[in-house]
């Protein structure tokens, strides 16, 4: 009954005073939007995709040795001791590709975390911020059930999210 009681009040509140729950202005931000199209996410991915890419091409690289020294085996065509030795060579060329692809998957994982972590603060201050400038009251972000369209105020947060990314960028140019 303690955890439904500040809804039950809060409810009474706006039941009570249809004048301020018309005047109470929501709005809804999806997070998701934010997270998949901010410029400062896309330039974070490409960031780490440049940081990440000569080890990714190195695991490709050794992924085609693998399937080279693979169709070797299948031809049929070695001795019983060649076979054998490069079988051997295979399984661990094999172990130690996908060891390299756990660790350069964990390690991509946690810094694209990291980075996110780093814009959260940045996202909550446009959303604060467009609140204000816009007299919301309350701003919701996903998830929710059901958010009308006309309380999305997403569009407006990747445009100061934008227009951010941009004075920064030119602040660093001028460095």
């Amino acid at each position: 009954m303690k955890r439904f009681l500040p809804t039950v009040v809060l409810f009474l509140m706006v039941v009570a005073s249809p004048a301020m729950a018309q005047q109470l202005r929501i709005g809804y931000v999806d997070m998701k939007q934010v997270l998949d199209n901010a410029p400062q996410v896309l330039a974070g991915r490409e960031k780490l995709d440049l940081e990440f890419r000569p080890r990714n091409e190195t695991i490709e690289f050794q992924e085609r040795q693998v399937q080279a020294m693979d169709d070797r085996l299948q031809l049929g065509d070695l001795t019983e001791d060649a076979r054998i030795r490069l079988e051997r060579e295979l399984r661990e060329m094999r172990r130690n590709v996908n060891r390299q692809k756990e660790d350069l998957r964990d390690e991509l994982s946690f810094r694209r975390t990291e980075e996110v972590q780093k814009l959260e603060d940045q996202i909550n201050l446009a959303v604060q911020q467009i609140a204000r400038e816009n007299g919301y009251d309350l701003i919701l972000s996903s998830p929710v059930i059901y958010a009308d369209p006309s309380l999305d105020i997403t569009g407006l947060i990747l445009d100061q999210l934008r227009l951010e990314y941009e004075a920064d960028k030119r602040e660093n140019s001028l460095r």
